[in-house]
């Protein structure tokens, strides 16, 4: 994953322009058009390979797309932008799909005596949303909706008549993303222990904020080392803490076809108690934060 995030930011540098003097609207391209691509490679692997990692290379890719159309929201027809960003969440949700049975499989598996009779079934339960993950992207035809999508946003921003001084408006939207993630991270501080949405709410916001910082990152007024630091740490504990929750309601919503699989109460019971310890974890970074 990091080694990917790595690979993506270089390809974007090489064509991200500097920033002096430039517009928002001139430099969108050379933001999304790496993105664009990025993820059109992610969409043609999943077609070859059955492993867990395209998919989950797609998902990230599409989720960066989605938050950077956001960062040029205000430049962008609002419906418009929108919908596609609701979009790149639809096509990230079925690339999600098999990636959440995959974290399930790999959670059991800590506890031997319950993976032994229940991996096979997880394992066929998992083939089957590869097929619709694959059936989903493949007739969507992501190339085909990813490149109109850069076309038609660039298009609007060449002719728009207004330019906005790039690091002047990055340098406001990374403010906006802050201000919400500050605000979402002290709602969780307040929040009982079992809201969990709380939690997931400032998992979200926090994700958003750091693919900003690494999109714009090099033409960003001050320094966003220590923010980018705390992001890291809330990413792995929060990002934890939404794989025993997506993993228990995946199993919980799935228990007729897991009937007589093995011990699916104790799996439950078992990843109960790992989203309690992983909540009193994730209360505890906030607290530190």
């Amino acid at each position: 994953m990091k080694r990917d995030s790595r690979k993506i930011d270089k390809q974007a540098a090489d064509t991200q322009p500097a920033g002096d003097g430039l517009s928002a609207e001139a430099a969108f391209a050379s933001y999304a058009a790496p993105l664009v691509d990025h993820a059109i490679e992610c969409a043609n692997a999943v077609r070859e390979d059955a492993s867990p990692e395209p998919l989950h290379r797609l998902r990230v890719s599409l989720r960066r797309l989605r938050s950077l159309w956001w960062a040029f929201e205000p430049l962008l027809d609002k419906g418009g932008n929108t919908r596609q960003r609701a979009l790149y969440k639809y096509l990230a949700t079925a690339a999600g799909k098999t990636r959440d049975w995959d974290i399930l499989i790999e959670l059991i598996a800590q506890d031997e005596s319950i993976a032994r009779k229940m991996t096979p079934t997880l394992l066929e339960a998992r083939g089957g949303a590869l097929a619709a993950s694959r059936e989903t992207l493949s007739n969507a035809d992501v190339k085909q909706l990813l490149q109109e999508a850069l076309t038609s946003a660039s298009r609007e921003l060449n002719t728009a008549h207004e330019r906005v001084p790039l690091q002047k408006f990055v340098d406001k939207r990374v403010a906006v993303s802050e201000r919400s993630l500050k605000k979402r991270m002290k709602r969780a501080s307040r929040a009982k222990r079992s809201n969990y949405t709380a939690f997931h709410d400032v998992r979200k916001a926090g994700k958003k904020l750091r693919y900003l910082l690494e999109f714009f990152e090099p033409i960003l007024s001050g320094s966003h080392k220590r923010i980018m630091k705390r992001l890291i740490q809330i990413q792995k504990r929060f990002g934890a803490l939404n794989d025993i929750v997506a993993s228990e309601m995946l199993l919980r919503d799935n228990m007729g076809l897991l009937a007589g699989s093995g011990d699916t109460d104790g799996a439950l019971q078992w990843l109960r108690q790992e989203r309690k310890r992983r909540m009193r974890a994730a209360a505890g970074l906030l607290r530190k934060l």
